[in-house]
């Protein structure tokens, strides 16, 4: 047993494996949400249906906590929607397992630092118990712990319209028509979208998902208009891998949105940078540009799915290595910089990469990933695998890596970007963090030059 207390920031679905696992190496954890209940992000997007199947979206330590209390392992190959994570999966774990006595809901994080030391101060940090400040319903309260894994996700901070990543000028003042992520356009929000034009900025999997779903609004509702609002000039990056990706939902989510563009039943504006926002007589008018070379879209709602950053608002006393770019641990940044090497996964990785100059503080899950715009859940399950193992002195298996990850069929190499390619994004883990896949790694051993993505 070890009588390390840990802090987990966050109850969704890799934050509840934290726990899992911290409670299984002996730890006591302590999980604080923001929400009124756990899983509430996923529940933002419940009706989403996720394009990696079950046996990729359980952990191994919450299943060994679920099976004594007869709980019913879905079907691995088929496809939950967030709705359904959360029945069968999320909410039984956070309430019929020992980890129902750790959750602290509406207990929203305002401030970590070490006891007794702001960030300047070193000499006996290290000794120093975590101090993290939240706020309940009774007002502030605060909690020490010896270590503390942030898995408070991305969510609820979504990049803005702005091609500058600031707000478009008059965004905010129109936001009563502007939506952030993936509404539920066919179903708890379809009277504010049927009938409508709607513009969509994005070319993630948020925004080809949404397109898809108005096109399908429009065959029931006529007068419904899907229009692509792109920053690049290149639509058929968004297509995906076809047949090369190895999640054949994936897969199909690109196949999908590929015809209904050939089609014409999605419109389509590229090379749109949104600079204003501003209204049309009742309308929105969205611009890119300035002066006499700005082009205009007219439409009645806008969703901005341009992706989300991490609040790193908190965590300002403490001593952190981000990216300055992508706001991922620097270890972990050269490996998903959509500039240079943009997989919808990346090779397996843990403590190691994850760590900060600060000891016992780890941030995992998505908000690990920064800016980038790609993580599967598998991915966080087994950076908390290893935290968990890392905080309780098992070094060994802190460093063994223990997840082979599905390839995409598209990976970036060097900013080109190349289909069908393999053993470059998925694979088992490497030893080597400058190595970008297996090949790579084998071949620079060899004194060759290796798959060419590193």
């Amino acid at each position: 047993m070890n009588d390390k207390t840990v802090a987990i920031i966050g109850a969704g679905p890799v934050g509840l494996a934290a726990a899992a696992h911290v409670l299984e190496r002996g730890m006591s954890p302590i999980v604080l949400e923001a929400g009124g209940e756990a899983a509430h992000a996923v529940r933002q997007w419940q009706h989403v249906q996720l394009f990696s199947p079950w046996e990729y979206n359980v952990d191994k330590a919450a299943a060994r906590l679920l099976a004594p209390t007869g709980w019913n392992s879905p079907d691995p190959q088929s496809y939950p929607t967030g709705g359904e994570l959360i029945e069968r999966y999320l909410a039984p774990l956070a309430t019929r397992t020992p980890l129902r006595e750790t959750i602290r809901t509406s207990s929203r994080v305002t401030a970590i630092s070490r006891a007794g030391f702001d960030k300047a101060k070193t000499k006996g940090r290290e000794q120093a118990p975590f101090e993290i400040r939240y706020q309940n319903g009774k007002g502030p309260e605060v909690l020490r712990a010896d270590a503390v894994i942030d898995v408070s996700g991305t969510w609820f901070s979504p990049n803005p319209a702005g091609s500058n990543g600031l707000p478009a000028i008059g965004e905010r003042e129109c936001a009563s028509r502007i939506a952030y992520g993936m509404p539920d356009v066919r179903g708890t929000d379809r009277a504010r979208y049927a009938g409508k034009t709607v513009a969509v900025l994005g070319a993630g999997h948020s925004a080809v998902g949404t397109l898809i779903d108005l096109a399908q609004l429009a065959e029931e509702v006529p007068g419904t208009r899907p229009v692509w609002l792109l920053r690049g000039t290149e639509p058929a990056k968004a297509f995906g891998g076809g047949s090369n990706d190895q999640l054949a939902a994936r897969s199909e989510l690109g196949s999908t949105f590929a015809a209904l563009v050939a089609a014409g039943k999605i419109g389509i504006e590229t090379g749109f940078g949104v600079t204003h926002v501003s209204d049309a007589e009742g309308r929105l008018r969205i611009s890119a540009g300035a002066c006499c070379g700005a082009r205009s879209v007219i439409a009645d709602e806008l969703v901005v799915a341009a992706g989300f950053r991490p609040d790193l608002s908190f965590l300002s006393e403490l001593r952190l290595r981000l990216d300055p770019a992508i706001e991922a641990p620097v270890a972990l940044a050269p490996l998903i910089d959509p500039n240079e090497h943009s997989c919808g996964t990346v090779r397996p990785h843990g403590a190691r990469e994850l760590a900060h100059d600060e000891p016992g503080f780890y941030i995992a899950g998505m908000k690990s990933y920064g800016r980038a715009p790609t993580f599967l859940m598998m991915t966080g399950y087994e950076q908390v695998r290893s935290i968990a193992a890392d905080i309780a002195g098992d070094k060994k298996a802190a460093a063994r890596v223990e997840l082979v990850l599905p390839e995409t069929g598209v990976c970036t190499r060097g900013g080109v970007e190349t289909a069908g390619a393999a053993g470059c994004c998925g694979g088992p883990a490497k030893e080597e963090t400058s190595a970008c896949c297996a090949a790579d790694e084998t071949a620079k051993k060899e004194g060759r030059a290796g798959c060419g993505c590193s």
